[in-house]
C-alpha cells in the first residue's frame, strides 16, 4: 500500500501539479495586491466610496444587496485571468510554437573553467587508453 502511494507521489504529474498550485497561490497574492492596492481604490474614487464593494448597495425588506461586492469579485477574477494569460500561457504557447518549427532557443553554454577543461582532457585520454 505504501509502495503504491510512493509511486503515485513520485510521478512527475503530481509534483508538477503541486508546484503549480504553490506558484499559483503566490502569483495570485501579487495580482490581488495590485487589484486591492491600486485598481479597486481607483475605481472607488471614481464612485466616491472608500471601497468598490460599497458601490451600488441597496436594501429591500431588510435584505441587503451589494452590486459592488460582485463587481469586486469579477474584477479580481478578470485581473488574475489576464495576468495568468499574459505572463504564463502566452509565453509557453510561443515556446511550444518555436519547438514545433524547430526553432527552440539554444541553451546558453557557459565556457568551461580551466579545471573543467583539464578534467575533460583526462577523461578523454582515459577513454582512448582502455583496451
Amino acid at each position: 500500500m505504501l509502495k503504491g502511494f510512493k509511486e503515485f507521489v513520485m510521478r512527475g504529474n503530481v509534483i508538477d501539479l503541486a508546484v503549480a498550485v504553490v506558484i499559483g497561490a503566490a502569483f495570485t497574492k501579487i495580482v490581488n495586491a495590485l487589484v486591492d492596492g491600486f485598481i479597486n481604490p481607483f475605481i472607488a474614487a471614481i464612485f466616491g466610496k472608500t471601497d468598490i464593494s460599497g458601490v451600488w448597495n441597496f436594501e429591500i425588506n431588510g435584505a441587503k444587496f451589494s452590486i459592488g461586492l460582485i463587481l469586486q469579485a469579477a474584477l479580481n477574477f478578470l485581473f488574475v485571468a489576464i495576468a495568468v494569460y499574459f505572463f504564463i500561457v502566452m509565453p509557453l504557447n510561443k515556446l511550444a510554437e518555436r519547438r514545433r518549427r524547430g526553432e527552440e532557443p539554444e541553451p546558453e553554454t557557459t565556457p568551461l573553467t580551466a579545471d573543467q577543461e583539464l578534467l575533460t582532457e583526462i577523461r578523454d585520454l582515459l577513454r582512448t587508453r582502455q583496451p
